[in-house]
């Protein structure tokens, strides 16, 4: 704040969408988990107006006793069709999806596996168990290996991982993953949250983009990047999804997602499954643009979906990119230490499937000026 390079709570004046209006200039966003470009989308607003209609603006209660709406049921039973198991259960945001699972499943004697680079949430409903707790490096199964041979081969292991991991934008190794699994009789638990509306079958997640969904214990996802709403979902078999709707804290003593939210999501599910030709131009943005990044000579990665992120490797280089980016009409995210280590700080660039070719075109010619005037390209 003090150095003016403060890039974060920047006041959006319009919708979500590919041109967004900031102090009444319009700027391209480059920054938006709205993966498929639904968020305005004339059937989705309609659809939460009539809800609102019908239902009013929200439920005055939790699920567990008066928040229980008609709606929220036909919901869960359309999200339990899409990822391909028994029941799905909603709750009020995605962070509390995680919040009130990971901090339930495992007891005393039991075992927590985290990918080190999971998303926060999972981290912040682990730390509500009393299960021991086993990191392992990002995306390595032979370190996930070794924590598992140091588990009690009686006791639960869940395995909690992401999908796509939220900040590098690579898969989770899922086949190797369920090997292992099976190896050390292990549970699996995968975040989908930026994974459902961009992998496998319309959009159904990371397991069924593996052919793995029946190896897959519990499925979670969020509503409010491609699905553009607000809450989140589990998915998983009938005994789990009790258990969770009796036991999950952060479900029983929260309010349950508002009528125009719950049909929002439906809305977006009718237009995400009747429209593959989102999710395939979603995918050929998303080659397109990371061609053309690694062609400028940036670092990517090992991203392989449309979350890109930019290596910068300095704190104050990526805070000074992204203020001088919007200062150009381009919206993008900075993400430095802590969030991530000093010398993996970056800058995360999102597609979306309503970008067009010219708007990356205009937004990479932009980006790589700004990296060379900072000494980040030569």
């Amino acid at each position: 704040m003090e150095a003016g390079i403060y890039p974060y709570f920047r006041e959006i004046e319009s919708d979500q969408d590919t041109v967004v209006t900031i102090k009444g200039q319009k700027v391209l966003m480059f920054g938006s988990n709205s993966y498929l470009g639904l968020t305005n989308h004339p059937k989705i607003k309609e659809a939460a107006k009539k809800a609102i209609d019908k239902y009013g603006t929200g439920c005055a209660g939790s699920r567990f006793l008066n928040g229980t709406l008609d709606i929220h049921i036909e919901l869960e039973e359309r999200l339990a069709g899409l990822v391909g198991k028994d029941e799905a259960l909603c709750f009020s945001t995605g962070f509390q999806v995680n919040l009130g699972v990971v901090s339930v499943l495992t007891g005393r004697r039991d075992y927590l596996l985290l990918d080190e680079l999971d998303h926060a949430s999972i981290i912040e409903g682990s730390r509500l168990t009393f299960s021991r707790i086993l990191k392992y490096a990002h995306n390595d199964m032979h370190s996930l290996e070794n924590k598992l041979k140091r588990c009690n081969p009686d006791s639960i292991k869940l395995i909690v991982v992401d999908g796509i991991f939220s900040m590098e934008g690579d898969i989770v190794k899922l086949p190797e993953l369920v090997d292992l699994a099976e190896k050390y009789n292990a549970t699996i638990m995968v975040d989908d949250a930026h994974s459902i509306g961009v992998l496998g079958k319309n959009g159904s997640g990371t397991s069924s983009y593996f052919g793995l969904t029946e190896k897959v214990d519990l499925i979670m996802g969020t509503f409010s990047k491609s699905l553009a709403s607000l809450g989140g979902f589990i998915a998983s078999d009938k005994e789990i999804i009790n258990f969770i709707k009796h036991n999950s804290r952060s479900l029983i003593f929260s309010a349950s997602i508002t009528p125009a939210s719950a049909a929002s999501v439906l809305a977006a599910l009718d237009i995400m499954e009747s429209e593959p030709e989102r999710i395939q131009h979603l995918w050929d943005i998303t080659n397109y643009a990371l061609k053309n990044f690694k062609e400028m000579g940036f670092d990517t990665g090992k991203s392989e979906t449309p979350i890109i992120p930019l290596f910068i490797r300095d704190n104050i280089k990526a805070l000074k990119m992204t203020q001088m980016l919007l200062a150009e009409g381009i919206f993008v995210n900075p993400v430095v230490s802590p969030a991530v280590p000093k010398k993996d700080c970056l800058i995360r660039y999102s597609l979306m499937a309503t970008h067009t070719k010219e708007q990356v075109d205009i937004s990479i010619k932009k980006i790589t000026l700004v990296a060379k005037e900072l000494g980040i390209l030569n």
